[in-house]
């Protein structure tokens, strides 16, 4: 007959069970972490493209009735994927939608909207003096919120992705807003002149 465990036994069965369940919370809290990653760059892929169908250019800035909506994607490949797989086969106001991957230094030029993710500083700074003057509607997810040249900047509230509106930044690039999106910004900042 086997004998009932000691009491330095039984500490030792506690403890394994301790690091047993803090090993459990701890691939618990990483799971969800990383869940709430994926669900970030959904909700930041979704935003960008029903931000197209809130966006009026200028009569010019498409070649043909029937040419895409080109969406630049620089420095977040996991946005760039979840808005391709979201945007397949779809439209924005009757035009087929284009997800473009760039790296530092692509051309911007016949993009209709770029989304800048977190990048150094610098980096940004010159995409966005690049994008000055462009009918580009310029997302970006910076801190502080919206560097110059950027029309709309996402930021977490809370535990939610929202984001500010740049007017002017709009107006210098030549394309109107609804006043539809404007009322879901978390913030718009400045005014038209």
């Amino acid at each position: 007959m086997p004998s009932p465990p000691t009491i330095p036994d039984r500490e030792n069965i506690a403890a394994g069970r301790l690091r047993a369940w803090a090993v459990g919370v701890l691939l618990c809290v990483l799971a969800l972490n990383a869940l709430a990653g994926q669900f970030e760059y959904q909700v930041k892929a979704a935003f960008l493209y029903k931000f197209g169908a809130y966006v009026e250019w200028p009569e010019q800035t498409f070649a043909q009735a029937s040419s895409p909506v080109i969406i630049g994607i620089m420095g977040s490949d996991a946005v760039a994927d979840e808005l391709a797989q979201m945007s397949s086969g779809r439209s924005i106001n009757g035009r087929p939608v284009n997800v473009k991957r760039l790296h530092q230094g692509d051309a911007i030029t016949g993009l209709h909207i770029l989304f800048i993710a977190r990048t150094d500083p610098s980096r940004m700074a010159a995409t966005l003096a690049s994008a000055k003057g462009l009918p580009l509607l310029v997302v970006t997810e910076t801190d502080p919120p919206l560097m110059a040249g950027g029309v709309i900047n996402f930021v977490i509230d809370g535990a939610k992705v929202r984001f500010d509106v740049a007017l002017r930044s709009a107006e210098a690039n030549n394309i109107k807003l609804s006043a539809r999106l404007l009322t879901v910004a978390r913030k718009v900042i400045g005014a038209p002149s």
